[in-house]
């Protein structure tokens, strides 16, 4: 399971990489350089957690821009599901949606409006001049995951977004969540019981302190 800035890129003999220490930066660093007009396809891909085949099969029929959702009516697992955009996601698709024809037809063209067929022609040599050891495509869409898990949000909602068959499937995603999780254990700490007027307690034993009305202490006197 890889994602974006797991681990640090690869030392750069390119002058205009070298200020990017990270392998997101490094990564736009190259598309912007190289490849500016797939700036859009990359933001897409991170931001909305879609599989290869269901982007580049998109049509601008399944695009709502006015409510910000993509509607997917057949996906790997055999479901429609409604993917939600956020700002980010939703701008790309408006500057794609300028290269259009009235807005119809394929959402990924190229400038001749033809529809694209895949992203590997200029994403995998993007990837190596950015010097990002064993990242596909697909890591895009495990790194909406991964950083939805360290937002800290849940494990279910996750899985619906990513469009999972099974939980089990997401649960490879909740051990990157170490502060969310340590937050819900602490909660514990708050729910402890107070001792109450009605049943004082020792608060070193637990137990009620013995008074002169308790039978079992007038024994002992």
């Amino acid at each position: 399971m890889r994602f974006l800035n797991q681990f640090a890129p690869a030392e750069t003999k390119v002058e205009y990489l070298k200020p990017h220490a990270d392998e997101e930066s490094r990564l736009r660093a190259v598309i912007l350089s190289r490849y500016p007009e797939h700036m859009p396809e990359f933001e897409i891909a991170l931001h909305t957690g879609v599989r290869p085949s269901e982007q580049y099969g998109l049509d601008w029929s399944r695009v709502d821009l006015v409510r910000s959702f993509l509607s997917l009516p057949k996906t790997k697992n055999g479901e429609a599901r409604h993917i939600p955009l956020n700002v980010v996601a939703a701008a790309a698709l408006k500057t794609l949606q300028k290269r259009s024809l009235n807005g119809e037809g394929s959402v990924f063209v190229n400038i001749d409006g033809e529809a694209l067929r895949g992203y590997k022609y200029w994403f995998n040599p993007a990837v190596e001049e950015a010097g990002l050891k064993d990242f596909t495509w697909y890591c895009l869409r495990h790194t909406f995951a991964s950083r939805l898990a360290m937002a800290g949000v849940s494990v279910r909602t996750i899985s619906e977004l990513m469009g999972h068959k099974t939980i089990q499937m997401t649960m490879r995603y909740a051990h990157l969540a170490p502060g969310h999780n340590r937050a819900a254990v602490d909660r514990l700490v708050q729910c402890r019981t107070e001792p109450t007027s009605e049943s004082p307690t020792d608060t070193v034993s637990g137990t009620k302190p013995e008074s002169d009305d308790d039978p079992a202490s007038a024994s002992l006197q």
